[in-house]
């Protein structure tokens, strides 16, 4: 009986098992058009995103049940109040934020970021002990991670990208972005042969802050390999930011190269003409265009220092903007900037007084500067910057302009500093 029951027991097994395995093959035979693209996986964690923004944003007034009104009507995305439960007091006085600072770096990138982790540490974040995320398209090895946690007043979290936000869209003729890539290498273009640059460029406009370890932070500060603070410090830009009902803010600004982006402004018109609920009221057109919009001037604040406001980026309005760029190609088959893109978005999306420019937080990346206008202002700050290294002033910059769109008084002493 026993040996009739193991042998009944066996049958069962096989049989299972052939089932199994016909299973598995007719699965993996399906045709393609049933499988999930990388522009499908997108699409879902767009909706996804757009849910977190509903949990987090308070309905407008007249909203009711099963009616959506349009964006225009809609709260802006909301900033945090002063004091965020959970977090550990910080060093300095005062409450800290629902913030973190953000870097995406390799691994051979390490004594670069230690440099730039170092200068963020002295001259401000060891009174705060903000949390810092580092983001790879590839597993960050021990050295990175080992060397940057000793160098972290805060807690240091390590990300790996997902394939699909570091890579060609489905959408996207290789073929033809390939072509544009060798055309643009002959032409010796910056960046304009290479790939991973691409990458960067579209994972930085409309992925970062959809990255798993940035879903509980409120604010951001993007630090780069190798910059340098100049100054201290002495206050929270974060808090600033969100007493001010600020959502993104600079401190250096330029022309764009015109030979990386040259539909880039059609892209944005058709956005435009597409979803006029999303454009502010009161925006910074202006700054973009010196013709009501016809075309693009090419300014746009440089995005390798930015502090800003994750609920903004995550609201439809930004998502929308993103989506229409990204469909339009022009990450691939030009070269766009995650800066023009960013500084575009803010200047039509956001109301002017929602953009800060940081005169006093001191910055240096390859090959310009801002320096603080001001001497009183610099020996306060203990800075060690060449105010004639200062670019705001020079020709190529677009921050004279900026202060002129605003109706802002440009600091004293900036004439001296315009050659």
């Amino acid at each position: 009986m026993a040996s009739g029951s193991g042998r009944y027991l066996r049958y069962l097994l096989v049989t299972f098992f052939i089932f199994a395995v016909l299973y598995f093959i007719s699965s993996s035979s399906k045709p393609r058009e049933h499988l999930q693209t990388a522009s499908d996986i997108i699409r879902e964690q767009n909706e996804k995103w757009r849910g977190y923004y509903d949990q987090t944003t308070a309905p407008s007034a007249g909203a009711t049940e099963g009616h959506h009104p349009k964006a225009s009507s809609q709260p802006a995305p909301p900033t945090s109040p002063n004091t965020v439960a959970g977090l550990p007091n910080a060093a300095a006085d005062g409450p800290r934020m629902n913030a973190t600072f953000v870097t995406l770096a390799r691994n051979s990138d390490i004594w670069e970021i230690a440099r730039s982790i170092r200068q963020v540490e002295d001259r401000f974040n060891h009174r705060y002990n903000y949390d810092w995320v580092f983001l790879n398209d590839m597993p960050f090895d021990d050295t990175f991670i080992n060397i940057t946690t000793s160098l972290v007043s805060g807690k240091t979290k390590y990300g790996e990208i997902e394939k699909e936000h570091w890579s060609f869209p489905d959408f996207i003729d290789q073929d033809k972005a390939k072509k544009v890539r060798e055309d643009m290498a002959a032409r010796k273009i910056i960046y304009g042969d290479s790939v991973s640059y691409r990458h960067m460029c579209r994972f930085e406009s409309g992925f970062f802050f959809r990255q798993p370890l940035m879903n509980e932070y409120e604010w951001y500060w993007r630090v780069e390999p190798s910059i340098e603070l100049f100054c201290d410090v002495h206050y929270d830009p974060f808090k600033y930011m969100a007493d001010h009902k600020k959502k993104y803010s600079f401190v250096l600004s330029l022309y764009e190269y015109a030979e990386t982006v040259p539909t880039l402004w059609d892209s944005v018109k058709k956005f435009m003409k597409t979803h006029p609920e999303h454009i502010a009221q009161d925006n910074s057109l202006a700054f973009l265009s010196d013709d009501g919009g016809d075309s693009y001037n090419h300014c746009h604040f440089w995005s390798n220092f930015e502090i800003g406001n994750l609920n903004w980026l995550r609201s439809p309005a930004y998502l929308d903007f993103f989506e229409s760029l990204d469909r339009d190609g022009g990450f691939f088959y030009e070269r766009w900037g995650d800066a023009p893109v960013h500084s575009i978005a803010a200047g039509l999306l956001l109301q002017k007084e929602e953009i800060h420019f940081f005169n006093d937080i001191a910055y240096y990346h390859v090959p310009f500067t801002h320096c603080p206008t001001g001497e009183q202002t610099r020996l306060d700050l203990k800075c060690h910057c060449n105010p004639k290294d200062n670019f705001d002033w020079k020709g190529y910059s677009c921050t004279s302009r900026w202060f002129d769109i605003n109706g802002l008084k440009k600091p004293d002493g900036y004439e001296a500093e315009m050659d």
